[in-house]
């Protein structure tokens, strides 16, 4: 059975994000490349109650075929991360981009500061659309073509239906609350990472620290992208992905 290139997008995001990359990618996989919604984002209508990371995540699992290649953005990583784990039948290879085992900063691990995802909870609540665009705002921060992303990124996503606001309140809870680095250093599959260097979600600290923590972990890291590499840095991120693939 031929395998295939399934694509996880980010928290507040559906799989329009990745219409800017896809052509490229189909004409140097040797298999079929999908997009799907995390659910409750996009056109996927599911939304697990209650939405944790393992409900959601098995939704997504009985959406493959064997042996796939699950290339995760940002939240859509800790997604492929805990898919190979838990339904490993189903997973060869993980790609991940721009994302982390663990997102929030903790006493012995770089990453968020709780207190600005817990500040995005509070505000969700109140300016869902205005929360989004700050979160859009971060992804695109120390890029040289920053407001050209964001607005390519909003013209994408504005093709598919407002995420669920019970999605968008689980995906920052998983992303402040779970730790999958046991998960990421006893993969039975290979991982993969690129990354940019610029990027204040994933700071450069933390893809150090996954080099530790893996053995054979192979990731290049884009010098001048931040946190979307595929929309800022098309070219290199496509030569990234060859190399991978």
């Amino acid at each position: 059975m031929q395998s295939e290139l399934i694509l996880l997008h980010g928290w507040g995001m559906n799989q329009g994000i990745w219409q800017i990359i896809q052509p490229e990618l189909e004409s140097i996989y040797d298999g079929k490349v999908r997009a799907l919604d995390l659910p409750g984002y996009g056109s996927s209508e599911f939304c697990p109650e209650p939405y944790d990371l393992h409900s959601a995540a098995h939704y997504i699992s009985k959406q493959l075929k064997p042996n796939s290649t699950l290339m995760g953005w940002s939240l859509g990583g800790v997604f492929s991360l805990y898919i190979a784990k838990h339904w490993p039948d189903k997973v060869g290879k993980v790609i991940l981009i721009a994302s982390s085992p663990k997102f929030s900063e903790g006493a012995s691990w770089p990453g968020i500061k709780p207190a600005v995802l817990t500040q995005f909870q509070q505000q969700l609540t109140k300016h869902r659309e205005k929360t989004i665009e700050r979160f859009l705002a971060i992804q695109a921060m120390g890029s040289e073509t920053a407001k050209q992303d964001i607005k390519q990124i909003k013209t994408l996503l504005d093709q598919y239906p407002a995420p669920n606001e019970h999605a968008l309140t689980a995906g920052l809870a998983i992303l402040q609350n779970v730790d999958l680095r046991d998960v990421f250093s006893y993969s039975e599959q290979p991982i993969h990472g690129i990354f940019g260097r610029l990027d204040s979600l994933v700071p450069c600290k933390a893809i150090s620290e996954m080099l530790i923590i893996k053995d054979g972990f192979y990731c290049e890291v884009i010098e001048k992208a931040s946190h979307a590499p595929f929309i800022s840095h098309k070219k290199e991120f496509i030569s990234a992905v060859k190399s991978m693939l």
